[in-house]
């Protein structure tokens, strides 16, 4: 090192940089050495290493670059406030990455370990519960990173302190839940924790059958059956009945209505009805049953119940039992098909 060598200076900058670099990379590969020891005992220690990655190196390298050419030549420098300014919200924000990606980490621990444990309503209740707190957790974290960088700005301390003496934090908050946005996203956290709907449940919206598979703060996507996707405001499932299929459990009653002619023998309906439900794997062996539940305008209605471990498993049944039951009218009862009568004789009569 020359005679001459300063760290106020040029190249004591220079010397700092690479000292800061060097420094923050040997910490890096430290701490995934740690990592990776632990992680032999404790799987999820190597994968939040494995995750948080990325954000660790780049919030290492803002930070070790900062401190860096703060105790040195920059410093000294008239541009220099804007500059480490500009350092500070970097830091701000890839340390909140930082926080986040850990967060996300733990979050998804959390459902895919109340996933193992539960099954049914349950497991879709803590999953929904889950997934709304994690986006909560993340709104949260982004909030106060922007507040963060904004009260970096000695203007905007200003006004905030004026506003929070004029009109107090309690009066702010209440004026912006009047608002249509965050009252939808106060909708969206009630929706959650109200146990109304959860991800996974089967629903009839609009008069579309489908699935909730998104429930965000602010809106829900339902998936249409026919691969469509419905997006509902939060508020819609706050103030709108809605029709669900899966509330409490899984297993569903399904039907089919055939309309017959009076000639139908129903003993042998009964039988074969059985015969298939029986012999479905969609059947889940709780009911089944066939009566006629109208006779008029010349025809009878029978109804076929039927039950089935969940939604899918009725739809599959229900149409397989239409199918198998309107194949064997047709070849062994095709009397028992409905018909329309005319009387000729009392028509001649009339005339």
């Amino acid at each position: 090192m020359p005679s001459d060598f300063t760290w106020d200076s040029w190249i004591g900058t220079a010397a700092a940089l690479g000292i800061a670099i060097i420094a923050a990379a040997a910490a890096l590969v430290t701490l995934a050495l740690v990592a990776g020891l632990i992680g032999r005992r404790v799987p999820w220690v190597r994968d939040l290493a494995r995750r948080v990655r990325n954000a660790m190196i780049v919030t290492a390298a803002v930070s070790a670059i900062w401190i860096a050419l703060s105790v040195t030549e920059p410093a000294a420098q008239d541009w220099w406030p804007a500059v480490s300014r500009l350092f500070l919200i970097a830091t701000i924000l890839t340390g909140s990455w930082l926080v986040a990606a850990s967060a996300s980490f733990g979050f998804e621990r959390l459902i895919d370990r109340e996933e193992s444990a539960l099954v049914g309503p349950e497991a879709r209740r803590r999953r929904t519960q889950l997934l709304v707190i994690h986006r909560l957790v993340l709104v949260t974290i982004a909030v106060l990173a922007l507040g963060a960088v904004l009260f970096t700005f000695p203007e905007m301390r200003a006004v905030g302190t004026s506003l929070l003496a004029s009109a107090g934090i309690v009066s702010i908050i209440a004026g912006l839940a009047a608002q249509s946005i965050l009252g939808n996203l106060i909708a969206g956290v009630q929706v959650a924790f109200t146990d109304a709907i959860k991800v996974g449940d089967v629903v009839v919206i609009q008069g579309e059958w489908g699935r909730i598979g998104e429930i965000n703060l602010s809106y829900v996507v339902v998936y249409i059956w026919d691969e469509r996707r419905l997006v509902v405001p939060c508020s819609y499932f706050t103030t709108t009945p809605i029709e669900t299929w899966t509330r409490r459990s899984d297993k569903i009653l399904g039907t089919v209505y055939l309309d017959l002619d009076w000639r139908v023998p129903m003993d042998d309906l009964r039988a074969e009805f059985a015969r298939v439900v029986e012999a479905s794997p969609a059947w889940d062996g709780r009911s089944l049953d066939a009566v006629v539940t109208e006779a008029q305008g010349g025809f009878v209605t029978v109804r076929l119940v039927m039950s089935a471990k969940d939604s899918g498993d009725q739809w599959a049944l229900r149409c397989e039992v239409r199918e198998k039951m309107i194949g064997w009218l047709q070849r062994e009862h095709p009397e028992a098909l409905p018909r329309t009568r005319v009387d000729i004789g009392a028509a001649r009569d009339a005339d």
